[in-house]
């Protein structure tokens, strides 16, 4: 399976995270997945694909690139495929083709941005790929009571929180993933 992995790039993230998204890494090889991610070398981006290389597991990197012209960031060195997109648009593109499955580990603004595209996609019934999110040390424990407090006011409809897994735990994480892909219609989303 082709995880899409979304996360952090930044070289200052506590190594805890690194360690932790490093470990997710190993153990998608280890169980015969591929990582598609954003390209980047350092962060939880570079952790991630460090531990699939490490664990001889393909890694296909999509980086912007205006990244390297501009030096905005690293890109990752052993990247099996290497995509350079002229946009970021583009590049979010190429990743969503090219996913079975999104994992979104800690991040900021634009991991941010990515999960909840994706969130909308399969809401809107653009896809049927499953999503799951790894969180580390309650990162997104404060999202996820925002978007509960959202569904009680009607504002997102209550089977929306049904269309993603949140875990801190690998296994149980990858085991979602693994599982054959439930049939969502806009029809079964509950409101309120």
């Amino acid at each position: 399976m082709r995880i899409c992995v979304y996360g952090a790039a930044s070289p200052t993230i506590d190594e805890y995270y690194k360690q932790e998204v490093k470990k997710l890494g190993l153990e998608m090889a280890k169980r015969g997945h591929s990582l598609v991610f954003g390209g980047g070398g350092h962060g939880l981006m570079g952790a991630v694909a460090d531990g699939i290389h490490e664990g001889g597991g393909h890694i296909l990197g999509v980086i912007p690139k205006f990244f390297n012209d501009e030096n905005i960031e690293a890109v990752f060195e052993n990247c099996d495929e290497l995509i350079e997109p002229d946009t970021m648009r583009e590049r979010k593109q190429i990743m969503e083709d090219n996913a079975d499955a999104f994992l979104i580990v800690p991040g900021g603004i634009g991991t941010f941005e990515e999960f909840f595209e994706i969130l909308t996609l399969k809401q809107l019934c653009r896809h049927n790929k499953p999503i799951a999110i790894f969180n580390i040390n309650g990162y997104y424990q404060e999202m996820l009571e925002m978007l509960e407090q959202a569904t009680v006011k009607n504002f997102i409809r209550g089977g929306c929180l049904d269309l993603f897994h949140i875990s801190e735990n690998i296994d149980e994480l990858l085991a979602y993933i693994e599982k054959p892909a439930k049939e969502w219609k806009i029809s079964e989303l509950k409101d309120g």
